[in-house]
C-alpha cells in the first residue's frame, strides 16, 4: 500500500510538472526592461508607427553605424542613384569599416549606397555626403534639416554620414525607430538593406559583399535593417522583420556585445510578433456618418484620409467609433488610438419666409391679410368708378329733358 501511494505521488508530481512549460511560455511572452542589455530600446509596428514596447527610448546615445540609415535614406531621396561619383582622397582615408575605394576612382551613387548599407563602408559615406554637399559638415546640417522635416525626430544631431565617434553625434532609440519607419518605405532603401550578398566591383579589387546584418540569415522574415559599433556607442542595431500583414522595427543602443545587441533586438521581435497583430481599420475614403445636430436630419460626413491600421493585441477585435470631435477611436484592450478624419459638412438647408414653421404661418397670415385688403380697396375703387359713370348718365338726362 505504502509503495502505491509512493508511486501515486511520483505520477502527481509528474504530472504537475508536464503543466509547467506552457506556465513559463506564458511568462515568456511577457518582456521587461531589464531582461535587455541594452542602455536604450524600443520596438514599434513598421505600419503604424505604435510603441509597443520601450526602455530609456529618450536618452540622448551615440549611434554608431546605425547612422547609415539616416545617410542612406537621404541619398536616395535626394540624390539620382545614377550619378558617378569621384573618389575623394578623404573619403579613401577614412578610417574604420572600409569599402577599399580609391582616390579618383568614379563609381554610381547607387553602388556606394550598398557599399554604405551592407558593408558599413565609412569611405562610402565620406564619398556619398562629399557629392552631395560639397562636404561631411554640410552634409550632416542638409541632412539633420531633412530629418526633421521629414521624419519629425526632435533628439537628434548628426554631424557626420557615418556615425564615427563625435561628442555632438547622437541619437535616441525613439528617433531611430522612426528614422527606420520611414526609410523603409522607400523599396530602394528596403531592397539595399534586404540584400544579402552582392558581387563587388571596385578599382582595384573584386570580392562578394556579405550584409553584416546577421538578423538576415537567422531570424525568420527578416527585412533589415543595420548594425553598429565603436568604443563609446558600444553595439547598436536596428532590426525589423515581417511576418504575414506585420512588419515590426526593433532598436537596442549602448549594448555591451554584438550578441547581446541581437539577443534583445530578437527578444524585442519575439514580443511583437507573439503578442500583437495590425489590423486594417479602413480603407481611403471610407466613410463615417453622424447627426449634425440633435433634432436636425441632416448629417455631416467623415472620410479616412489614407489607409488606416492598428496594432492591437492578439485575439482582441477592435472597437471603432466615430468621436463627436471628428476622430476615429480605435480601442483594444488597454490600446486606445485616435486617426483624424476628413470632414464634409451638409449643405445649408433652404427656408421659405422664414427659419421656422411658426415664421412661415405668420408670413402666410400678413400676406392673406394683405390680399384682402388690396382686393376691397380694388372692389372700392371699382364701385366708386362704376357709381360716378352711373351719376354722370343721370345728370346728362336730366339736362336733355330740360331743354326737348
Amino acid at each position: 500500500m505504502r509503495f502505491l501511494l509512493t508511486n501515486l505521488l511520483v505520477v502527481v508530481m509528474v504530472l504537475f510538472n508536464l503543466g509547467m512549460p506552457s506556465a513559463f511560455a506564458e511568462e515568456s511572452s511577457s518582456l521587461e526592461p531589464n531582461t535587455l542589455t541594452g542602455q536604450s530600446a524600443i520596438l514599434i509596428d513598421a505600419t503604424t508607427g505604435q510603441v509597443l514596447f520601450e526602455k530609456n527610448p529618450h536618452e540622448k546615445l551615440y549611434p554608431a553605424s546605425i547612422t547609415k540609415i539616416a545617410t542612406g535614406i537621404y541619398a536616395i531621396e535626394k540624390g539620382n542613384l545614377d550619378d558617378t561619383v569621384t573618389v575623394s582622397k578623404k573619403a579613401r582615408r577614412e578610417e574604420g569599416t572600409r569599402v577599399y575605394l580609391e582616390e579618383g576612382e568614379r563609381i554610381s551613387l547607387r553602388n556606394l549606397l550598398y557599399g554604405l548599407l551592407m558593408n558599413s563602408g565609412n569611405d562610402a559615406g565620406t564619398a556619398i555626403a562629399e557629392h552631395m554637399s560639397q562636404t561631411t559638415e554640410q552634409f550632416a546640417v542638409d541632412m539633420n534639416a531633412y530629418l526633421k522635416e521629414k521624419v519629425g525626430v526632435t533628439e537628434t544631431n548628426f554631424t557626420n554620414p557615418h556615425g564615427l565617434h563625435d561628442p555632438n553625434h547622437y541619437t535616441t532609440a525613439a528617433d531611430m525607430a522612426k528614422i527606420s519607419q520611414y526609410a523603409m518605405k522607400n523599396p530602394v532603401f528596403r531592397e539595399i538593406v534586404g540584400t544579402k550578398r552582392l558581387p563587388w566591383h571596385g578599382q582595384t579589387w573584386e570580392t562578394v559583399l556579405v550584409n553584416h546584418n546577421k538578423l538576415l540569415r537567422d531570424y525568420e522574415g527578416a527585412t533589415g535593417i543595420k548594425n553598429g559599433f565603436t568604443d563609446q556607442a558600444m553595439h547598436t542595431l536596428v532590426g525589423s522583420a515581417k511576418r504575414g500583414e506585420m512588419e515590426i522595427i526593433a532598436v537596442t543602443m549602448k549594448a555591451s556585445t554584438s550578441a547581446n545587441a541581437y539577443k534583445d533586438v530578437k527578444k524585442l521581435l519575439d514580443f511583437g510578433f507573439q503578442g500583437f497583430e495590425t489590423k486594417p481599420i479602413a480603407k481611403k475614403g471610407d466613410s463615417f456618418s453622424e447627426v449634425a445636430v440633435p433634432g436636425n436630419n441632416s448629417v455631416v460626413t467623415f472620410t479616412a484620409k489614407e489607409d488606416l491600421y492598428a496594432t492591437v493585441p492578439k485575439g482582441v477585435e477592435p472597437l471603432v467609433e466615430l468621436k463627436a470631435d471628428g476622430n476615429l477611436s480605435v480601442q483594444a484592450g488597454n490600446l486606445t488610438v485616435a486617426y483624424p478624419l476628413l470632414r464634409h459638412d451638409p449643405p445649408a438647408p433652404t427656408t421659405v419666409f422664414g427659419d421656422s414653421e411658426s415664421e412661415v404661418t405668420h408670413s402666410l397670415a400678413r400676406y392673406s391679410v394683405l390680399i384682402v385688403w388690396l382686393g376691397m380697396n380694388l372692389f372700392l375703387l371699382v364701385y366708386t368708378f362704376s357709381r360716378a359713370r352711373r351719376n354722370k348718365r343721370i345728370r346728362e338726362r336730366s339736362l336733355q329733358r330740360r331743354f326737348y
